[in-house]
């Protein structure tokens, strides 16, 4: 393990993605704030109490999501493979992104379609 602690590799995770988390939350937000601005005035007009909490609700769970990098983060950086991990997990980054945005603007197109 070459001398690395427990602890100083959930410091490492904790300092790597935190500051990820930012540019994550403010792409997903993105994608809702387009989503709804290209939507029609009628949707607008139905945002209600229970839509906002939902919006909410589906943040929260976003963020969950994101803390699944943590576990397979440190695994990694504890074993043999740390340095070309280092190297390349923003990649795991750049794959989690896109694959949270693909399932926002789902869940957004179905939030902000009109009814038929």
């Amino acid at each position: 393990m070459d001398g690395r602690t427990f602890r100083e590799s959930v410091t490492a995770a904790i300092r790597y993605w935190e500051p990820r988390r930012l540019i994550y939350n403010f792409v997903l937000a993105a994608i809702v704030l387009i989503y709804f601005g290209l939507s029609s005035g009628t949707i607008r007009s139905r945002v209600t109490l229970d839509s906002v909490f939902g919006l909410f609700f589906m943040a929260v769970l976003a963020n969950v999501a994101y803390c699944a990098a943590y576990p397979v983060d440190i695994f990694v950086s504890v074993s043999g493979y740390r340095e070309q991990w280092l190297k390349c997990r923003w990649i795991m980054f750049v794959i989690g992104l896109l694959f949270a945005a693909v399932i926002t603007r789902f869940f957004v197109l179905g939030m902000f379609q009109p009814p038929i």
